[in-house]
C-alpha cells in the first residue's frame, strides 16, 4: 500500500524486504530518500541499517517508520542516523509532506559550482563551459545538465529525471526528456568532443565518460 501511494505521488519506489537487500540496493543505485521501517527481519533491524548507511559515508535523507513512538525510541532513531521519525499509524499525506521537506532541505544552493570531466557548470551565473569553451544552453537544458552533474556516474531513470527537472506537477509526454537530451548532446559534443551523456537502454541516462 505504501509503495502504491508513493508511486501515485510521482516517486519511483524500490522496495527491499530486509536490511541486507536495502543496503545492497542503496550501494548500487543511491536513492533520493530512504523510508526505513525499524522492525525488519533479522539479522539487521532498521536502526542498524541506518547506522551502516551513515558508516558508509552516505548523507541520503532517512525517514524511519515504526510502531515505537516513545521519546527514547525516537532518540535511538536519531542517534542511528535518521533525519526524521514517523510513528505508526500515520497518514500518507504526512509522510509525503515530510519527504518533500527533506528533499527541499537537501536541494543544492544556487551558489554551487559543479565539475565533471571537462565540464564546468556555475549554478549562480547559470553558465556552462566545456574544455574552456562557453556552451550556450536554454533554461531547460541547463536544468537538465545540472541534474545530471549532481548525480555523476549514476544511472538515472526517466522518472527520476522527470521529477528532478520538470517536477512531479508537470503534465506532458516523457519524450520531452529524450528530446532535450538530444539537444543538449548536440551542444556539448560540438567540435567532435566525446559523449558524456550515455544512454542506458531500457532505463534512462547517466553522465559518464566513455
Amino acid at each position: 500500500m505504501l509503495r502504491r501511494g508513493l508511486a501515485l505521488a510521482g516517486y519511483e519506489v524500490r522496495p527491499a524486504l530486509d536490511g541486507e537487500v536495502a543496503l545492497q540496493s542503496i550501494n548500487e543505485q543511491p536513492p533520493d530518500v530512504v523510508v526505513l521501517d525499524v522492525m525488519l527481519p533479522e539479522p539487521l533491524d532498521g536502526l542498524e541499517v541506518a547506522r551502516l548507511i551513515r558508516k558508509a559515508g552516505s548523507d541520503v535523507p532517512i525517514i524511519m517508520l515504526t510502531a515505537r513512538g516513545k521519546l527514547a525510541d525516537k532518540m535511538a532513531g536519531f542517534a542511528s542516523g535518521a533525519d526524521d521519525y514517523l510513528p505508526k499509524p500515520f497518514e500518507l499525506d504526512e509522510l509525503l509532506a515530510r519527504i518533500n521537506a527533506l528533499l527541499r532541505r537537501r536541494a543544492p544552493q544556487l551558489v554551487e559550482k559543479l565539475a565533471y570531466a571537462d565540464l564546468v557548470l556555475d549554478a549562480a551565473t547559470r553558465e556552462v563551459w566545456r574544455a574552456g569553451h562557453f556552451v550556450d544552453l536554454t533554461a531547460r537544458e541547463f536544468d537538465l545538465l545540472a541534474y545530471l552533474m549532481r548525480h555523476p556516474r549514476q544511472v538515472l531513470t526517466r522518472g527520476q529525471i522527470f521529477r528532478g527537472v520538470w517536477g512531479s506537477e508537470y503534465v506532458g509526454s516523457s519524450n520531452i526528456i529524450d528530446a532535450n537530451v538530444s539537444y543538449l548532446r548536440d551542444k556539448l559534443e560540438a567540435g567532435g568532443r566525446p559523449r558524456l551523456i550515455q544512454t542506458i537502454r531500457g532505463v534512462g541516462y547517466a553522465l559518464r565518460q566513455p
